[in-house]
């Protein structure tokens, strides 16, 4: 009894891993046929949709008895194909439109980034040229910059000969100042004097003239009397 029941159970067991479904992996239809994309795993079932020749499926599971996979569509169909029209890559003609893409893509990148190129190179000329530019009118804002301040110490040093030209000026003029009404004042003072003077000459040419006559008339009444 033990050994017929572990042939059931061995059975039961084979048929469960065959029917159960492995992860989904990428496939794709042979570029030799067109599958036809059936609702169950036989050629009684219904065709759903014919898959060309290099379209990308997903297989959901695969069954070994029937020879059908069950697998869905990029728009989300789901059906079952013969396994033997599935390869494991695109085929070599999808491959080489594939390729065929990528190398004219390639070459319209490639000619885009020669413009592109072009472009950067131009602007890195141009930014060179506006740089030069810049150095130049540094350099001669430098110029300029040096003489206004050449120009602004020579005239800090000629402000400040005017302010000792002109505090010399002031006492210049203190001192003319002084000296004229030291002027005045000797002025005055010499009018002064001659005018004594002249005061003194009279006063004394007075007196003279008061005693002269007399000194005269004494010594001739001194005459008469010898």
């Amino acid at each position: 009894m033990i050994r017929p029941a572990g042939q059931i159970l061995f059975l039961l067991g084979f048929c469960l891993f065959a029917a159960i479904p492995v992860l989904a992996e990428p496939a794709w239809i042979s570029d030799q046929f067109e599958a036809n994309l059936r609702s169950g795993p036989s050629t009684n079932n219904a065709i759903r949709r014919m898959l060309r020749s290099g379209t990308e499926v997903e297989v959901l599971e695969r069954n070994a008895e029937t020879g059908y996979a069950r697998v869905r569509t990029a728009g989300g169909t789901e059906g079952f194909v013969l396994s033997r029209y599935l390869m494991n890559e695109p085929s070599a003609r999808e491959q080489l439109e594939r390729l065929t893409g990528q190398l004219t893509n390639a070459n319209t990148q490639g000619s885009s980034l020669t413009s592109q190129l072009a472009a950067v190179k131009g602007q890195y000329d141009q930014a060179t040229s506006t740089i030069a530019a810049l150095e130049r009118d540094k350099e001669a804002l430098q110029v300029e910059l040096n003489e206004i301040r050449e120009t602004a110490a020579n005239t800090l040093t000629i402000d400040r000969q005017n302010k000792d030209l002109r505090q010399q000026l002031t006492d210049a003029e203190i001192k003319v100042s002084i000296l004229e009404q030291e002027n005045a004042s000797l002025s005055g003072q010499t009018t002064r004097n001659w005018f004594l003077a002249g005061a003194l000459v009279l006063f004394v040419g007075i007196i003279l003239g008061l005693w002269l006559p007399r000194m005269r008339w004494q010594k001739r009444s001194r005459y008469e009397r010898f």
